[in-house]
């Protein structure tokens, strides 16, 4: 029964989350199967991830600031990135800007539940430590998915230069905060708590206005505006 209840608090963070956001889009539904698909595929990126940084750790050792914004934040922004551009971003369901944000947050939260699932089973983790994590890594990885596909939607309904300036940006800001994050949590083994709230408080903060901002560059929302007119 106890293992139960671990395990439904590692995946129901996750879940939750991933309805919040799809709830979010206001003005055109993405299918529920596209968005569980990409989900599910936040779950599988997780196996070569850990390869791969482990690879890395073994070859070039653990100095401190390598460690957190190449190996952790560096390899696990780019392989959601590399998922995301390479699957959702030429999809025809990829039609509007605020599609960007609930893709990344979809395959983010995937991730993100794999490893607390992992957490749970190898750590023994109570579910009060279950709930704290959905907090902070959980939270972390749905604020870095948030910017991520933010910056894709920009990218996706841009032109030229700008477009690929915004492509840019939707790796290197999500990488970079999200080494931020995991700096905190390594050098303030103990004061980490002062810092960590603000910075998720920013980061929340800086997510739900990029959330409003875009829905309302949506394309459907003048759509939307005539059908109630017409009502």
């Amino acid at each position: 029964m106890l293992l139960f209840s671990v395990l439904a608090a590692a995946t129901a963070p996750g879940l939750a989350l991933l309805m919040y956001f799809y709830l979010k889009d206001r003005y055109d539904a993405e299918p529920l199967h596209m968005v569980v698909k990409v989900f599910l595929l936040g779950f599988l990126v997780v196996f070569p991830v850990m390869i791969f940084q482990r690879g890395l750790l073994l070859w070039l050792g653990d100095n401190t600031l390598f460690q957190v914004f190449g190996i952790s934040a560096g390899v696990e922004e780019f392989f959601k990135w590399f998922l995301l551009y390479h699957i959702i971003y030429n999809h025809t369901e990829f039609d509007e800007p605020y599609d960007g944000i609930l893709y990344a947050a979809a395959v983010s939260l995937g991730f993100a539940t794999v490893e607390n699932l992992l957490y749970a089973w190898a750590g023994h983790a109570s579910v009060s430590m279950m709930l704290m994590r959905s907090l902070l890594p959980v939270s972390g990885h749905a604020m870095f998915g948030v910017m991520m596909g933010y910056y894709l939607g920009k990218a996706k309904f841009s032109e030229g230069w700008k477009s690929k300036y915004m492509l840019l940006l939707s790796l290197v800001l999500p990488w970079f905060w999200h080494g931020v994050y995991d700096l905190i949590l390594t050098e303030f083994q103990h004061d980490w708590v002062w810092f960590i709230i603000p910075l998720m408080a920013f980061l929340w903060y800086g997510g739900m206005a990029k959330i409003t901002h875009a829905n309302n560059r949506s394309p459907f929302r003048l759509l939307k505006r005539e059908e109630k007119v017409n009502m």
